[in-house]
């Protein structure tokens, strides 16, 4: 229970696990929370280097980033308690949330949920075995009956003053030809993708993120991609390590977007531009099953499954199929990009994560 008419206090709970998808989701949840509903928020994070390079050491009035320790700190519980991904609270914490007169109100924030059984577990209860205590399981989701997903009041606004041209003349004045950012995992379809963008008709100018992609660039090109590189009609530029907030701005400035993970994904979607999903592999191939349901819920155009079966493997690679799928996706942008609206508008129905969290919380 929380009391009303005050600045609410949280204490947010992340473990870096892999990567930077769950610090990341838990940062701009922390950012939105404190500045579109004033909270006051503790995030306590496992691994601070990592945090930092992703906030680019950026130092909020209102939002502590805290190290979590084994040895936990005794601190007083905040009014809300958010356990990231199932990360587990300090026994010492949990036994603190005891002694107040109020229990805080306790949330296990899911990973994103694109299928239809997000919506039967979302705010559901979760009795604790031992203690009186009660947590509800809070589920991102791009479905009705979800919480759906995190998207700043100004997002919109900014997307749509963001000059493309003048971003795209950053890296190069002959702009012409199809813009794509990539950002992936390490694929076997990509040299292949690479060979097509490179023997293309018209030019291609790829944005290769930081990471995976930019080793496996490197290893096609036979050398470090340290700025720019031209292979016959493909350009190529590497990009750093990005704030968060300028991670929307690579999306806005090109054509189509291969994201991986589930923030990027999320943010691909706000960003209403065609994308290729490299989903995170899990065991017994789960994942495939996930973006097949995504696929058949937001009618995924055909042009866009078939290179997306090629790039998360559920078809094998081979060179003439990752062309033919580009060529396919290469004609089809008028309907891509309808669909790619429809899609944001779908999504923008369900509210967004932050507000609908702060809600749940203050009428509990």
């Amino acid at each position: 229970m929380v009391t009303p008419d005050k600045h609410l206090t949280c204490d947010l709970f992340c473990r870096v696990i892999d990567n930077y998808g769950d610090i990341g989701v838990c940062w701009r949840l922390a950012r939105q929370l404190h500045d579109e509903h004033d909270w006051r928020v503790r995030l306590w994070v496992d691994d601070i280097a990592v945090c930092a390079q992703l906030t680019q050491n950026t130092n909020i009035a209102g939002i502590d980033v805290c190290e979590w320790h084994t040895d936990f700190p005794a601190v007083m519980p905040a009014d809300v308690v958010i356990e990231a991904f199932a990360c587990e609270l300090p026994e010492s914490y949990l036994q603190a949330m005891t002694t107040l007169e109020h229990a805080p109100v306790w949330l296990n924030l899911e990973y994103l949920c694109v299928e239809s059984w997000g919506a039967g577990i979302h705010l559901q209860p979760s009795p604790h075995p031992r203690l009186p205590l009660t947590k509800y399981f809070f589920v991102p989701g791009i479905l009705p009956g979800t919480a759906g997903v995190l998207k700043e009041a100004d997002l919109l606004a900014r997307q749509a003053s963001i000059d493309v041209e003048a971003a795209r003349r950053q890296y190069t004045d002959n702009i012409e030809g199809r813009w794509v950012f990539l950002f992936c995992y390490e694929n076997p379809a990509l040299p292949m993708l690479l060979d097509v963008w490179a023997a293309s008709a018209e030019p291609v100018h790829c944005l290769v993120a930081a990471g995976k992609a930019h080793t496996q660039v490197s290893a096609w090109l036979g050398e470090d991609l340290s700025k720019h590189a031209r292979r016959g009609n493909l350009d190529l530029y590497a990009l750093p390590f990005v704030a968060q907030r300028d991670f929307d701005d690579l999306l806005w400035t090109c054509d189509l977007n291969f994201v991986r993970g589930e923030d990027s994904f999320c943010r691909a979607l706000w960003a209403a531009k065609p994308f290729i999903w490299h989903i995170y592999p899990q065991d017994e191939r789960a994942h495939w099953t996930k973006l097949a349901e995504f696929q058949a819920h937001y009618t995924v155009p055909t042009a866009l499954t078939a290179l997306s079966s090629l790039w998360n493997g559920i078809i094998t690679p081979e060179l003439d199929a990752v062309a033919h799928a580009w060529h396919q996706l290469d004609t089809a942008w008028p309907m891509l990009q309808a669909w790619s609206a429809a899609s944001r508008n779908r999504l923008d129905a369900l509210g967004n994560l932050a507000g609908n969290l702060a809600f749940f919380c203050k009428n509990r």
